[in-house]
């Protein structure tokens, strides 16, 4: 299931970039932090942001994996708003709530985050992680949850500088 959703993900984002990088780059770094989370977790990172950032919708997700799939990238889909910190306020009450099997996708979110913190420091992206830190509080108290990802949460928190778990 994990080449099923890469190449699905590849072909609905198309020629999207990730910075002057294909978007592959971004969803394989993301999927790589995965790894011991098992092909749920991968399958959900390579399409994580196929419905905020294309024209697939969660039905069409559910119709081509399952519904649990299109449920976890539902949690991981900004919500609408007007604007960034809007649409983020909006994302991480709902992330707050997200308990039993779905948490799987606040692993999927933790890793993109990482990934996210990761590329900002290999290509200088100052800015991009000065806006990471900003609503890094309100993130981790949305997204983390002790004994989850703890090893990814540990590599955040020491790219941002803040005290640990």
């Amino acid at each position: 299931m994990i080449d099923k959703a890469r190449r699905f993900a590849l072909e609905k984002h198309g020629s999207q970039t990730y910075g002057d990088k294909p978007y592959s780059y971004h969803l394989d770094k993301v999927v790589e932090l995965l790894a011991p989370y098992g092909e749920i977790a991968q399958t959900i990172g390579y399409l994580h942001d196929v419905v905020e950032d294309t024209d697939v919708t969660l039905d069409e997700l559910a119709r081509e994996f399952n519904q649990f799939i299109a449920d976890a990238v539902g949690v991981l889909t900004d919500q609408a708003g007007a604007n960034r910190r809007e649409k983020k306020l909006k994302t991480y009450t709902l992330m707050e709530n997200v308990t039993g099997e779905l948490q799987v996708a606040l692993v999927v979110k933790a890793a993109d985050r990482l990934a996210n913190l990761q590329t900002c420091i290999k290509y200088n992206r100052y800015d991009k992680l000065k806006m990471y830190l900003e609503e890094h509080e309100h993130f981790k108290t949305a997204a983390f949850r002790p004994g989850l990802s703890d090893d990814l949460w540990q590599q955040i928190n020491e790219l941002l500088d803040v005290s640990t778990l």
